[in-house]
């Protein structure tokens, strides 16, 4: 996100370390010593989380005893707030401390935040108490240590910067101990007793401006605490005298993947005071198939460490033949190795770790040199096969909450959207959600914030601690990442790095074997080592769906080509703004006063959009930018139940256009599209800001309109020259496809029906000009605007396998570009007129269901196909006809308060249907939300009555349903 930067860095403190203690932490001109991997598998030998069974949390304003007597085992704790651990094992912010504890009920409804905790509008250090002291983080643990054992403590971040005490013991300071990333091993050994034990952590509040670490730039509200806290949990490695870390696998793998030569790297450490001899093992366990072991005898010197390494010149078996390779899950499969390795003596197993990995290569390249983007755009390959990423900025809980669950759901969301992704922008998740990520064959976009210290305007100012601190988060953020085939590229964000932060970054990459592509920035900026990104940000309010589709506008005083956001290069961040969630989630996040608010003052500053108020400009804590769009070109709306279906139709046209835009303009060779992300996919609590999905898991227009354009086999109408394009997104050749575009008035007389057939499609093929649908000729105000639909529909073996309905009108939207070239929204000399939907007559819709037990994605257990047919006797169209599968009643009612399943989700929605038409979706959902209550759905739409009926059975409008004639794609 481009704002303004308005700090400068901390300075350098001293080193604070207790003898016998040594830190991982090297100095800024030499490479940092390796901090420990914070992943492992439950079943490694000497390695444990500490602070599973929970921690206590408390301001150091109520605590009078320093570190030497909190990190006491035994110290009292009355009166602290008990915290239990998240699915990471983390104990996460103080916030969230508070909120478990039940100071603030319902955090999340209406501006119950701010009423709690006071109100932040800007990034900078906390201001606001009890947040502005120092907060303690205590814990005890027993990791059964015994004489003779090795202990070595990790400390993986601190979101702020923390003094470390073990059992009273002062072990780094917050000289050291600075930064959310930046992962520190510290040896314990002389601290440790047997039994009980106490980690305590000192943590001084988050600056984002002066220390390296994360913030929530304008995503949404800033929590009061800034996020101060621990977000991964500390970890302990038992031992004998020999340690082994680090263990990893490097790929070098044929350009055609016949062969994966593979490098295993064990680092091991002699933690006593002569030389040390043992065995370390490695064993490449494929996805099928038999192990692959590999062993060799090491001696360490006294006091030393030694990266044993596992070639394929000594190691044969570890080049291998046709492995079985990882691609992204539309296309192919996600085929996972692991790792596992040990180190004994004497057959002694004393460390054991095991990791999974995939084989796969990801490379890049610039193409398409042109005006816009002279030295070309940004291009991604996986095993050899070029794409163009379709993805969304993924944002995590705002108290920085780690729920697998959570993870799970929202990852079958982002797959049955048909998404490639999401980009993390400063906000590097736990290890679950790469496991996840790689089992879901969903790709990931890392990279550093924007805005913050991670930005800085003035190198001048950088000390050697900051860019020890960088190298050290670098390489703590490779060695989470690099086993994860979905992780495939890291960069900056708004500007290219200064000359040693880059250095150092990369060093650390290198040194911690980080095999991914690094980018420059996300805007069109270079450096002389990275060269230039060919990436590109903005827009971030609303612009006419048209707009995506403009290729030859662009601020040629402005390289960084920021704003100008038509399809063409790789758009790093984008997107039309804000997003309407449907009328069911709003309730359960805005107040009375504040759903009043929304369709009645679109200039009142939403707490639930973000702290900027006022319009245009970066600031987006109002929708009157969207709003005024909403009324110029479909109409003033009367209730808050219009003014959201309103929006539900404006945020789908524009969602699906931009998605649907840069798949078309893909083969553009001249000045093609490689990539696009939406910002942006989610929030960590409710928005009206930036979102294709809410974070109860409901989904609006926004979502079906990226689903629908994200469909496998999909055919696009063009905004820019209204011919219609088919895409293949999937990982095969699909031949035999056939094209039908049809024009329809808004009294539902065909205009024009064209077919284009036996079309074949290359995976990941797209042909472009396949027909050009004869619509009404254009017309400008005041004459009279007509509006009319462009319906596109795809078979193949004689099924509809896609079907794509357009609105659209006679009066266009004209972009004034001098006007706004450079600006986050758009500046229109003319809206399009689409007012006649508000006319459209009345039409009959019936409904049938059924329902079957299934194993479906995220747990979902249930099944229920929905047939919705148009039954007009009248030429109506059934507009923009929404399905929600809900709470029932005994008598086939809808049950009264919250009744829709918001986690549901479905093959396709928000349809339109002629007289006759009929379209199947399918719905998946769990049957325990129903919390006992028999599931009935709901059909409603833009000019229909509201149906309901059972989801076992149902039928509604009086007439037969013909057999679908429409099926969804994807279950």
């Amino acid at each position: 996100m481009r704002k303004p930067l308005v700090a400068g860095i901390a300075a350098a403190a001293a080193l604070i370390l207790v003898p016998g203690v040594v830190s991982a932490t090297a100095s800024a001109q030499a490479p940092a010593a390796s901090p420990s991997p914070q992943h492992h598998a439950p079943h490694e030998q000497g390695l444990s989380t500490i602070g599973t069974s929970g921690w206590q949390v408390l301001t150091t304003a109520s605590v009078k005893d320093g570190g030497d007597r909190v990190s006491q085992p035994g110290y009292s704790t009355k009166g602290w707030l008990p915290v239990k651990a998240d699915d990471a094992g983390a104990p996460g912010t103080e916030i969230n401390a508070l909120v478990q504890n039940g100071k603030c009920p319902d955090v999340f409804y209406s501006d119950n935040m701010r009423k709690c905790f006071g109100y932040v509008d800007k990034l900078g250090p906390v201001t606001t108490k009890p947040f502005a002291d120092p907060w303690w983080y205590r814990t005890d643990f027993d990791p059964g240590f015994a004489k003779g054992k090795n202990g070595k403590l990790t400390i993986p971040g601190i979101v702020g910067e923390g003094d470390v005490w073990v059992n009273g013991t002062l072990v780094a300071g917050k000289d050291v101990v600075s930064g959310a990333l930046a992962g520190h091993t510290f040896d314990v050994t002389k601290l440790l007793k047997q039994g009980k034990n106490t980690l305590a952590i000192k943590v001084y509040p988050n600056n984002p401006l002066t220390m390296y670490t994360l913030d929530q730039v304008d995503w949404g509200q800033i929590p009061p605490d800034n996020n101060t806290g621990i977000q991964y949990p500390p970890t302990l490695q038992l031992s004998d005298a020999l340690t082994g870390d680090n263990a990893h696998v490097v790929q070098d793998n044929a350009a055609d993947l016949s062969t994966s030569s593979l490098t295993v790297k064990v680092d091991v450490t002699n933690n006593a005071g002569s030389a040390q001899t043992g065995d370390v093992t490695a064993t490449v366990n494929p996805p099928s198939g038999g192990p692959i072991v590999v062993r060799q005898s090491v001696t360490v010197a006294a006091d030393a460490k030694q990266t044993v390494m596992f070639t394929p010149a000594k190691f044969a078996a570890l080049k291998i033949r046709k492995p079985q390779v990882w691609w992204p899950y539309s296309m192919g499969a996600q085929p996972l190795y692991t790792l596992d390795t040990s180190v004994a003596q004497g057959g002694v197993v004393s460390t054991s770790s095991s990791d999974t990995f995939g084989i796969r290569t990801v490379t890049s390249k610039l193409v398409g040199k042109s005006a816009p983007l002279p030295q070309g755009s940004r291009l991604f390959a996986v095993n050899g096969k070029d794409f163009v990423f379709r993805g969304g900025g993924f944002a995590p809980d705002l108290f920085l909450r780690y729920d697998k669950a959570d993870t799970a759901h929202q990852i079958a969301l982002i797959k049955n959207m048909g998404l490639s992704g999401v980009r993390l922008e400063g906000h590097d998740m736990p290890q679950d959600f790469y496991d996840q990520a790689d089992r879901a064959g969903l790709l990931v976009i890392g990279g550093f914030l924007c805005c913050d210290a991670w930005q800085p305007e003035d190198a001048s100012k950088l000390t050697d601690r900051d860019y020890r601190i960088m190298h050290d988060s670098a390489y703590s953020i490779a060695q989470r990442e690099r086993n994860h085939p979905s992780v495939f590229n890291y960069g900056w964000s708004d500007n290219e790095p200064v000359a040693r932060q880059e250095s150092e970054t990369l060093a650390a990459f290198k040194e911690a074997d980080f095999q991914v592509p690094v980018i420059a920035s996300a805007e069109y900026k270079s450096t002389p080592t990275l060269g230039v990104s060919g990436e590109k940000e903005g827009p971030y309010d609303w612009v006419p769906p048209a707009y995506w589709y403009d290729t030859s506008h662009f601020d040629s005083g402005d390289s960084s080509r920021t704003n100008a956001g038509g399809s063409w290069g790789f758009a790093s961040e984008q997107s039309a703004g804000h997003t309407v969630p449907t009328l069911d989630s709003i309730k359960r996040f805005l107040s009375p006063e504040e759903q009043a608010k929304l369709w009645q003052d679109p200039a009142y500053n939403q707490y639930h959009a973000n702290f900027e108020p006022d319009h245009g400009g970066y600031a987006f804590g109002t929708l009157y930018t969207l709003d005024n769009s909403i009324a110029q070109r479909y109409g003033k709306w009367t209730s808050l139940e219009s003014y959201v279906e309103s929006a539900q139709v404006a945020n789908y046209e524009n969602t699906r256009s931009q998605f649907e835009s840069f798949i078309a303009h893909s083969t553009d060779k001249d000045n093609p599209s490689t990539g696009v992300v939406y910002w942006q996919l989610n929030k960590g609590w409710p928005t009206l800001l930036w979102s294709l999905y809410n974070d109860d898991g409901d989904q609006p227009g926004a979502f079906f309109g990226a689903k629908k354009a994200n469909e496998p086999l999909h055919a696009i109408y063009g905004y820019d020259n209204g011919s219609v394009t088919v895409a293949n997104l999937g990982g095969g050749t699909q031949a035999g496809v056939s094209v039908q575009a049809k024009v329809y008035d808004t009294a539902g007389k065909v205009l024009d029906d064209q077919t284009a057939k036996n079309v074949t499609l290359n995976a990941q093929g797209v042909v472009t000009g396949l027909l050009e649908p004869k619509v009404p000729a254009e017309t400008k105000a005041p004459a009279k605007a007509q509006v009319y639909f462009v319906e596109l529909q795809v078979t193949q073996g004689g099924k509809v396998v896609d079907r794509n309905v357009y609105w659209l009108s006679t009066q266009k939207d004209v972009v004034d570009w001098n006007k706004t070239l450079g600006e986050p929204q758009a500046t229109l000399s003319q809206y399009s007129d689409m007012s006649a939907l508000r006319d459209l007559p009345k039409a009959q819709i019936g409904v049938e269901s059924s329902t079957k037990h299934v194993a479906g994605p995220d747990g979902a257990d249930t099944a229920t196909t929905v047939t919705v047919t148009n039954t007009s006797k009248t030429p109506s169209v059934g507009f923009f006809l929404r399905a929600d599968v809900r709470r029932g009643t005994a008598s086939g009612g809808v049950a009264s308060g919250d009744s829709q399943l918001a986690a549901a989700t479905w093959s396709d929605n928000d349809i339109t249907l002629w007289p006759g038409e009929s379209q199947t979706l399918t719905v998946t959902y769990r049957s325990a939300d129903l919390h006992g209550a028999p599931a009935v759905i709901t059909v409603d739409g833009f000019n229909t009555g509201n149906v309901v009926v059972p989801a076992s059975r149902g039928h509604h409008g009086g007439y037969a349903v013909r057999p679908p004639a429409i099926e969804g794609t994807r279950e």
